[in-house]
Parts: structure tokens; sequence; C-alpha cells
């Protein structure tokens, strides 16, 4: 009796078969092995190369798409949809659109304003930030954006230095400009988002727009003829100094919009944004990357981390942004029952700490940290699309093509890289820190500063590598490992971060030093314990004769300067250690730090429940190291 298999042979594969099953399984092995994120940065790159040839193909086709032209398209195409909610109550596309049709309306109507005039916007979180952005920028104006935080003489810098035709003030942020409004140039045209108004030549805005028209502006006030022609500016402290007005173009807009897109959100999430819209990672990455999306955005007036995982439920949100401290914030909140209870599946940011990273995920789910590095005014960005924890992004020779940079090496002394007997700067090795710089070419232009020509040239590298060529000088030290994951280092130059907001030590110093008994102020960042960033630290020099007046500093500080900016440690030296060059030595006092029992000159601390600078003693430092003393 024959059996099953005689009836019904099976077949025999060819005789490569085997062999090609076991080379494709080899060639697996050995890529999991060799080459272990080959598929992410594919995927990754075939994203980049797909967005930069949508725009390349616009460019050949003679049309120059806007991120407003994708939001006035989808206020066509998905009216109902909710674009904005704020505080419970939600603005639809169509909502927005029309209201800052309105807002167009208006200064059509009032104000003589030309295409590429410069309005300045002071306005906290808030749904009329945005209309008010979109009806200027619908007339063919920059909008500049003020960070509300800066006072009195840095904010009257601001505004004179991107030279406004108007500056619209939001209603909460009437006290700051009644501090301005006396000095402030009689040529600006100033606006507040009320109905009625008590200042002198000062025009209301709300009335008008309840009684101005929802249609749109013609189309030729608005469309670019080209991608880099300047849309916004928006300021950084940059380096060294006051306020610089970096100017943002279409181009940057688009780029930004995209990174949300990038790193896998879709039309379907929901956008929780709690940064301040004047930072270009709250307006150009959550507000553009809505936009790009088709997505939905919800906006908070400001931070709360009481209130955020809340806000999170309520809301359905399952894409927030961060900054790094926000997330430590949030990891210094109490345990409470369902805390991993939420939709949230993406997080994207910069400046977390490992140590906070690992807690944040632990504690609150399997959210997938989409770390990025970028500078506002830059034209280098990186991401980190494989949630490596404590990379700001990764890096192979693709990516270069596209976008170029290098590592060099950097002498902190004389503060600027070092050049070798021919004149040329010098790579870093892989696992060394080194200053980045990024080649300034027509795909990867920097465009500067509004105002300043000299600020400008100062953040660019002539002769590098070889006669004529140009890198953006970024001010980061970072290291590349030999996995080409890159993370950060450090800042240089007369800056550190805080609080998530970069401080320039020469602004913070000038204030200072304005007091009458201060002779030098010397201020540097240092790090403390659990705290991302570096605290602020002004070493003083007294006058001769001149006794040390904590409560003159404490009120010149709070007076002048941004919550952020004002130093929480004093140093009161006799002299004042300078280098070589005669530049204010630093690197020996960021060293030191703050310590009571190893430094013997008096020390003082900001102790904000006390509204005074007080005496920093042994058991007040322990309390600042334990964590007991809030900054």
């Amino acid at each position: 009796m024959r059996g099953w298999d005689d009836l019904y042979p099976l077949p025999v594969p060819p005789s490569w078969v085997p062999g090609a099953a076991v080379g494709i399984l080899s060639l697996h092995f050995i890529q999991k092995l060799l080459f272990p994120y080959f598929w992410a940065d594919l995927r990754y790159l075939l994203k980049v190369v797909t967005y930069g040839a949508r725009m390349e193909m616009y460019r050949l086709q003679g049309r120059v798409v806007t991120v407003l032209d994708k939001f006035v398209k989808l206020a066509e195409k998905q009216p109902h949809k909710p674009f904005l909610i704020y505080e419970g109550t939600v603005h639809t596309y169509r909502d927005v659109d029309r209201r800052s049709n309105r807002i167009a309306q208006v200064f059509l109507q009032h104000e003589a304003l030309k295409e590429g005039d410069t309005v300045a916007l002071l306005m906290g979180n808030e749904p009329d930030f945005i209309h008010v952005w979109f009806g200027l920028a619908k007339l063919g104006c920059v909008v500049a954006f003020l960070n509300f935080n800066v006072r009195f003489r840095s904010l009257l810098h601001c505004v004179s230095s991107c030279e406004p035709k108007l500056l619209v003030v939001g209603a909460d942020l009437l006290g700051t400009l009644e501090e301005i409004l006396p000095k402030l140039q009689k040529d600006v045209s100033v606006w507040i988002m009320a109905k009625d108004s008590t200042f002198p030549n000062v025009h209301t805005l709300l009335d008008k727009i309840e009684a101005a028209s929802e249609d749109p502006v013609p189309v030729n006030r608005c469309s670019a003829n080209t991608l880099k022609s300047a849309v916004l500016y928006i300021f950084t402290s940059g380096t060294t100094g006051l306020p610089k007005a970096a100017v943002i173009s279409h181009l940057q807009v688009l780029k930004g919009a995209a990174g949300l897109w990038a790193f896998g959100a879709t039309s379907e999430d929901i956008i929780y944004i709690t940064l301040p819209l004047y930072h270009s990672a709250a307006s150009l990455l959550g507000i553009g990357g809505c936009i790009q999306l088709g997505a939905t955005c919800v906006l908070k007036k400001k931070f709360s981390a009481s209130q955020f995982w809340n806000d999170c439920r309520k809301y359905n949100v399952t894409v927030i942004q961060y900054i790094g401290e926000l997330c430590r914030y949030l990891c210094n909140q109490p345990v409470k029952e369902g805390e991993k209870n939420h939709k949230v599946r993406l997080a994207v940011g910069n400046g977390v700490r490992n140590d906070v990273w690992r807690e944040f995920l632990d504690r609150f789910g399997a959210i997938k940290i989409c770390e990025f590095y970028g500078a506002t005014e830059g034209n280098i960005c990186f991401m980190n699309h494989t949630g490596k924890i404590g990379s700001v992004g990764r890096t192979n020779f693709l990516y270069k093509l596209f976008f170029p940079f290098d590592l060099i090496k950097y002498d902190f002394q004389k503060d600027e890289p070092i050049r070798n007997k021919h004149g040329w700067c010098e790579k870093v090795k892989k696992g060394e820190a080194g200053l980045l710089i990024s080649r300034v070419n027509a795909k990867n232009p920097f465009f500067g500063y509004a105002g300043n020509k000299r600020h400008t040239e100062k953040k660019l590298l002539c002769e590098v590598f070889k006669k004529g060529d140009l890198y953006f000088n970024t001010g980061d030290l970072m290291v590349q490992d030999h996995d080409n994951f890159l993370y950060f280092w450090d800042r240089i130059g007369d800056t550190f971060r805080w609080k998530g907001e970069n401080v320039a030590t020469t602004e913070v110093s000038d204030v200072i030093a304005m007091l009458d008994f201060i002779q030098e102020a010397n201020v540097y960042g240092v790090s403390v314990p659990d705290h991302e960033g570096k605290a602020g630290m002004a070493s003083l020099i007294l006058k001769h004769n001149a006794s040390l007046d904590l409560e003159q500093i404490y009120k010149q500080v709070v007076t002048y300067l941004p919550s952020y900016a004002c130093p929480l440690f004093l140093r009161v030296q006799e002299k004042m250690e300078m280098t070589g060059t005669f530049k204010q030595q630093k690197f020996q006092l960021v060293d030191e730090g703050f310590n009571p029992s190893t430094i013997t000159d008096p020390l003082y601390f900001l102790d904000n429940s006390k509204k005074a600078y007080v005496l920093l003693t042994k058991e007040l430092h322990e309390m600042i190291l334990s964590g007991k003393m809030k900054l």
C-alpha cells in the first residue's frame, strides 16, 4: 500500500533556495550586529529627502507654498476641525482663518502697512497671539515675537532693533507697556488687545475686530516671491550682549513645521503646547507642525506641572512638547495613582538629562522621547529618531551630504577655534568635544540678524578648512560617539542656559554695573545638582570705600532682568582675575562654584521666598544641594 507521500509528493525546492535563505539570514544578523540602526536611518532619511524633493518640485513649478498657504487651504478643506483648544474653548480652522482675516482688515483700514513692514508682537499664550500673527502675515508683514519676560532697557532694545511700524500688546501685558511707553520711539504706532485705553495715543484692537469684515485680504498682499524672504523675527540671546532678532525665512518655517511629521506625528494627533509662543519651539515646531499635519493643538496659557497630566487626559492629548526643565518639574511632582493612564505617545523637545529621561519613562509609561537639536537662527538640525537616551540626534555620511557639518577643536582660554600652523581649523576625533559648525551654502543658508550686520558676521567662520569656505558657528560644543550619535556638551562664549532660556552674561553684568557702588560684575553659570543648565552667579567688585547694598541689587535685577536671568548667587571679591587677553576670567570661578566651605569670599543667595539676597551659609548650601530649597 502506497503512503500519503507517494500519492502527494512534497515539492522539492530548487537547490539554491536553502543557500539563499541562509544568506538572507546571515545578512540580517550582520546588519543587526554591524549596522543596527540601518532601517531607522533609512526611514528617517527618506522622510527628509521626500520633504526636500517636494519643496524643490514647487520651486521648479514656480510655486512658493508657505505654511500660511497650507493653513488657508486646510481652513477650506476641513473648516470644522478643531485647530486650537484654549481653556476649554474650541477654535476651528475656519474660526482662526476668519478672525485673522478680521485683524488683517483692521490694519488694512487703519494703518498704512506695506508688504515687508515689521510689526512687533508682545503677547502671552492665547488664541489672539495666533490670530494677530496670521492676520499680519496675510498682509505680507514680518512679525517680531517679543519675549514678555524681558523688561525695560532690554525690551526697548528689542523693539528698536527690529524697527517696527506697529507694536501690538496683549491685555495682560499693559503693565509692561506702561514701563516702556515714555521711552518708545514716537514713530511706532501702539495697539492693545482691549476695547478701551487709558494710555494717550494708544489704539484699541478688540472693538475694531468686532466691526471688521471676515473677507480675505487680496491674495497678492501675502503671496511670497521666494522662500528665502523674511517672515518672522525671533529673539535669541545668542552668545553675547542684548537679545538679537534672528531673521526667520519662509524656508526655516517650513523646515520647523516638518519636525512633528518627521518624528511620526499624524493628522489624528492632538498636540499639547505649554511653551511660550515667542519661542521657535512652540511657534514653528508646535503651531507650524499642527498646520503641516492638519492636526489639533491644545494651547496652555502657562505651563503647570500639577495640571499637566489632567489636561492630557481631559483633551486626549497624544503629543507633548517639552524642554528639559519641564520634564524635571513633572518628575518632581508627588507620585499619584494612574500616572500612566493617558494617551500621550510622543514627547518632542530638547534638553532633558539622562536621569530625568529614564525616570520620566519609568514613571509615565511608554512615551517615545523625540529629542532634537537646533538653534533658532541656525542652519543645522539633528533629530534623535531612534530614541537613544541622552542623544540629541544621529548622523551618517548620507545626512552629511545634505547637511554638511563638523566638530572642530576649540581653545577655551582664548575663546576661539584652534587653528594649525597653516591657519586651518582641525576636526576632533570621535568621543571628543568639539565646536559644532555647519557649512553655509545655497541649500543651507544663514539669514543672520535684523539690523545688525556686525552680529551676523560674528556668527560666521571663514577659511575654516580651505580658502573661500564659510561656516555657521553654533556656539555649542558637541560630542559624536563611535555609533555616530551626537550629544550636547556645553555652550561657549558669554552665555549659559537656565530654566530653558539662554542667558547672556554681558546683559546681566551691564544691569548690575549700573549700580553706583559696583565697580565691576563678572557673570557666569554654575552647575547645581539635579538641575538642567546652569544657575547664574555674579562675582562683584565694589568701588573704593563703597559698601554692599543687597536690597538695591535685588531691586535692580528683578526690575531690569527676566526672572530666569537674575543671578541666584553673588560672590564679593577684592579683585577681578583677568585672562592674558584682558577678558574676565570665568573658568576658575565656574569650577569653584558656590560652596561656602571652600570659598573664603562672602557668598549670597537669592531667596525668592524672602524676596532678598541672603548670606549663603553651609546649612543653606546643603539645603540647595539636597533639593529642599527651591530654585
